[in-house]
């Protein structure tokens, strides 16, 4: 059953024009969530599509330096649009620049993101960039889960070239 998910997944979760993954079947959209694929072993960050999901998500959801959780303009989830930052997915993609060899961009974002804790290195669930405050949920254990998962995929990419699979991320 796995396996005729999977490649279901990979026929019909693709955008064509684009080749990236996409936030749902028949859509155009983007959603972070997507850069998971790569981080719980779906398929390789050296797989095409992977890499034009990433492209796409830094065109589309990269708002201040970090990323959106989707394309909050839609109105798929019957809120206004715009919202912070969600915190987890900009360490995803952290993870991401790391499984490609993209180290320098992985620790500039890592570096960013380390700068937002509060005064006892706590993180919320989003954070504005423009008014420079956090949003949402907080303290938010996903970020936190995040930070502490990128943080091992740097180290423990930080005397190899590439990993093929990232520590798992939980």
């Amino acid at each position: 059953m796995a396996r005729k998910l999977h490649k279901d997944i990979c026929k019909n979760g693709v955008d064509k024009k684009r080749g990236c993954f996409v936030q749902a079947y028949g859509s155009k959209q983007m959603d972070a969530s997507l850069l998971l694929l790569p981080l719980v072993g779906f398929l390789p960050v050296s797989d095409k599509r992977i890499k034009a999901t990433v492209r796409e998500i830094e065109k589309r959801l990269i708002a201040g330096g970090l990323v959106q959780r989707y394309e909050t303009g839609t109105g798929v989830d019957g809120l206004p649009p715009g919202e912070g930052a969600f915190l987890a997915c900009s360490f995803w993609l952290a993870d991401n620049y790391t499984l490609m060899g993209r180290r320098r961009e992985a620790m500039r974002l890592f570096g960013k993101l380390t700068r937002l804790a509060n005064d006892v290195g706590l993180y919320a669930e989003e954070y504005d960039p423009e008014a420079k405050r956090m949003l949402g949920n907080f303290p938010q254990a996903f970020s936190h889960v995040a930070l502490i998962n990128t943080a091992l995929n740097l180290m423990a990419n930080s005397h190899k070239k590439k990993r093929s699979r990232p520590r798992a991320h939980r």
